[in-house]
């Protein structure tokens, strides 16, 4: 959906234009959303998320400064909304406090030779993905990678629904997370490394299943 402008849009809520707001929730809710249910346990706690910021939004609109983009400025109150809900929710240390997620190998390192010429290779080359003809494997493809989202650190998961799901650029989610780019790419790197696992061993073993 195309909007108006940034400075049309604030300037049309700042009027208490409700054509305006009508046309954020419509074109940015779903995705708030799903960015909000990466850090809760329930879609309803999501969905409190996403109606916490729209009233900060409102509330905040007359602060908005235009040093971002407008939805860059949402997506920024919803992640911090979220953050603070999710700590309240699972009791864990605060965001900014996480440590390890970017720490070691990204694939088990038992998985390559560690001497002599083929110092560094596959022992074993990975399991062949099936091919996108194969569509009775679409459906549960997707309920895999779900389940391996929800299993990541919670950055990871925040960072690669930002960019695999919701098709952000990298500047962008540095923008919203508020990370470093060095970090950013440290954190897609481990999850889109973590979810391919996940798949292999999912796709390993229907192959298996196939076969017998």
């Amino acid at each position: 959906m195309d909007l108006p402008p940034d400075a049309t849009l604030v300037a049309r809520l700042r009027d208490g234009d409700e054509a305006a707001f009508a046309l954020m929730l419509d074109a940015w809710s779903t995705g708030m959303l799903r960015l909000a249910r990466t850090f809760v346990a329930t879609h309803e706690s999501a969905a409190e998320i996403v109606q916490e910021t729209w009233i900060a939004v409102l509330q905040g609109i007359d602060g908005f400064e235009g040093r971002s983009s407008l939805k860059t400025w949402v997506y920024r109150i919803l992640v911090n909304t979220a953050k603070r809900h999710g700590a309240r929710e699972r009791r864990t240390i605060p965001w900014s406090s996480l440590v390890g997620e970017d720490e070691g190998p990204t694939v088990d390192p038992s998985r390559f030779h560690t001497a002599g010429p083929y110092e560094g290779h596959w022992r074993e080359f990975p399991h062949a993905w099936p091919s996108p003809e194969q569509e009775t494997l679409a459906g549960e493809t997707r309920r895999q990678v779900a389940a391996a989202l929800e299993r990541l650190p919670e950055r990871q998961r925040a960072v690669i629904a930002l960019r695999d799901v919701e098709g952000y650029s990298s500047d962008e989610v540095c923008a919203i997370l508020e990370i470093s780019a060095a970090n950013q790419r440290v954190l897609l790197h481990r999850a889109r490394a973590f979810v391919r696992a996940a798949l292999e061993g999912y796709f390993a073993t229907a192959g298996e299943e196939t076969r017998t």
